[in-house]
């Protein structure tokens, strides 16, 4: 079991029946009544956000999640592949469970997936991945404004706003978070 007092950022709880993921929290101790934990939230399950109080030493569930790191395989309609890094089990992912990660979906990528009563809710990829450009606009000599971008299209399909020097071949870091250029790798 769970308290209150074991909150910090990222801790996930069992949240009325479902799993949930601490975004945010502050102890409030007012001058009059009993304190209170100001709590945000996300349902790991819907994804949803909320913000919510719970009474100081409130007991919580911990949740039945399972985590194991998994490689990407490979993509069929809208199952991605993926296998267990210490069995060698496979598993399919949808396209639906995997949300903005597609993007950065790479061959043999580690990624770390989590499972809640056997079923996965999410999939979590490294912070960066270097992918390839595939195309966009030829540099120029000369194209040395600061700050000025042009969009390129990667291998896996995503567009990314990028400075005028890259070119096709380019090798991109990319930071999966925020889906961002961070620097050209080769």
């Amino acid at each position: 079991m769970l308290s209150t007092t074991n909150f910090r950022k990222g801790l996930k709880l069992m949240i009325d029946g479902a799993p949930c993921a601490i975004i945010d929290f502050q102890h409030v101790k007012p001058g009059k009544g009993s304190a209170f934990v100001r709590t945000k939230y996300r349902n790991l399950l819907t994804d949803n956000v909320q913000d919510r109080n719970f009474r100081s030493g409130e007991k919580f569930e911990k949740p039945d999640l399972i985590e194991k790191k998994m490689q990407y395989l490979y993509a069929e309609d809208d199952s991605f592949y993926f296998m267990d890094s210490a069995t060698f089990d496979q598993t399919f992912i949808t396209r639906e469970a995997l949300g903005d990660a597609v993007s950065f979906l790479k061959e043999n990528i580690e990624a770390s997936v989590l499972f809640f009563e056997g079923k996965v809710i999410g999939v979590e990829l490294p912070n960066t991945v270097e992918l390839a450009v595939t195309s966009c606009d030829p540099g120029m000599k000369g194209d040395t404004v600061s700050g000025a971008t042009k969009p390129a299209t990667l291998e896996t399909g995503y567009v990314v706003h990028v400075p005028l020097f890259i070119n096709e071949g380019d090798v991109l870091r990319i930071d999966t978070r925020s889906g961002d250029y961070l620097e050209r790798v080769g």
